[in-house]
C-alpha cells in the first residue's frame, strides 16, 4: 500500500506483450489478493533502471477475459496493495477520426463511458464517496508519457476522446457515426471503470490508446485484412515497450509526483459520516481509502 509522501511506484496494465521489456531486472510474479475478488493474473514486479515497476496483464495471460468480465476494482486495489502510485493504461483502439492512422499513439485526456455491466466504484452502501472525474487523466502522468513518445520516436497525438463501449461486440455502421458526431476520437472496451477506480484509490492514471484500424465508419475499412490487423498489433506492442523504457525514468526523477492532486482525490469526497460507516465495507477499503480511513 502506498501513501501520498511514497516515491513513485510505476504501474503497467496492458497486453501480455508489453511487460517483456529488456533491462527489467529484479522480477517475479506475485500473487495479489483483494477483498473485490481476484485480479486478472498475478503481478510482475521488476525494476527499470532504478524505478520500481508493476505490470498487471488486463484480460490475463494469454488474453483469457473478455473486457464485460474484467474485474476492474481487483485489478486496481491490487495495484494498490502492490505499492503501485502511477498507473499507465495501454489498450488498444479504433480510431473514430481520419488523421488517426492506424499505428498511431493517442494519449487520450477525456472518455465518454458507455459501458453499462460493469461495477464502477468501490464504494456503497455504507460508506459513500464522490470524486470528480472532470480531468480523469493525471496531467503530469501525460506529460511524462508524451515526452516519452518523443523521445522513441513514436506518432502520438497529446488529447482527445476515448468512448468506452460495452462490447465484447464491435460497433455498428450507425452506432460509429453516432460517436463521431459527438466528437469521439477513438473507441475502444477497457478504459472504464478502470479510470474511475484508479481516481478513487488516489493513483495517478494516463492512458496511452494504441490505433489499430478505423472502426467500421471509414469507406475502406473493409480493406483491411486481419493479416495487416494482426501486424499492426505487434508494431504498437514493441512501440509500447519502447514508450514505457522511456516513461520509466522521467517518472523515476520526477520530483513533483508527492504534491499531484490525484493522490489526494478523496480528501474531500467521503460523504458517510463516520459513525455511520459500515465496518465491513471499511476493511474492503484499507488500501483504497487507508490513508483517510486509518
Amino acid at each position: 500500500m502506498t501513501d501520498c509522501n511514497t516515491a513513485p511506484v510505476l504501474a503497467i496494465i496492458g497486453g501480455s506483450g508489453v511487460y517483456d521489456i529488456e533491462g527489467l531486472t529484479h522480477q517475479r510474479w506475485e500473487k495479489v489478493d483483494s477483498p473485490f475478488g481476484a485480479p486478472s493474473d498475478e503481478i510482475l514486479f521488476g525494476e527499470l533502471n532504478g524505478q520500481p515497476m508493476r505490470f498487471l496483464p488486463r484480460h490475463g495471460r494469454g488474453h483469457r477475459i473478455p473486457p464485460s468480465e474484467i474485474n476492474f476494482r481487483a485489478n486496481i486495489d491490487a495495484l494498490k496493495r502492490a505499492g503501485a502510485t502511477d498507473v499507465v493504461s495501454v489498450s488498444a483502439v479504433g480510431s473514430l477520426r481520419e488523421h488517426l492512422r492506424p499505428g498511431m499513439f493517442v494519449i487520450a485526456d477525456q472518455f465518454i463511458d458507455r459501458s453499462f455491466a460493469r461495477i464502477k466504484s468501490f464504494f456503497g452502501t455504507g460508506c459513500v464517496a464522490h470524486v470528480s472525474m472532470a480531468h480523469p487523466v493525471c496531467h503530469r502522468l501525460g506529460d511524462h508519457i508524451e515526452a516519452a513518445a518523443k523521445a522513441a520516436g513514436i506518432e502520438a497525438v497529446r488529447g482527445g476522446t476515448y468512448l468506452v463501449m460495452e462490447g465484447p461486440q464491435f460497433s455498428s455502421y450507425a452506432e460509429s457515426e453516432l460517436y463521431r458526431s459527438w466528437n469521439c476520437d477513438v473507441i475502444g472496451m477497457t478504459n472504464m471503470p478502470e479510470a474511475k477506480l484508479a481516481r478513487e484509490a488516489e493513483l495517478c492514471y494516463a492512458t496511452v490508446a494504441m490505433v489499430t484500424d478505423y472502426d467500421c465508419w471509414h469507406p475502406h475499412h473493409d480493406d483491411v485484412t486481419v493479416e495487416v490487423i494482426v501486424k499492426v498489433l505487434l508494431e504498437n506492442a514493441d512501440k509500447a515497450r519502447s514508450l514505457v523504457k522511456q516513461v520509466a525514468p522521467l517518472l523515476h526523477a520526477d520530483t513533483n509526483a508527492n504534491t499531484c492532486s490525484c493522490r489526494t482525490a478523496l480528501q474531500h469526497a467521503l460523504i458517510t459520516a463516520p459513525a455511520a460507516r459500515d465496518p465491513e465495507l471499511l476493511k474492503h477499503l484499507d488500501a483504497v481509502a487507508g490513508r483517510l480511513l486509518k
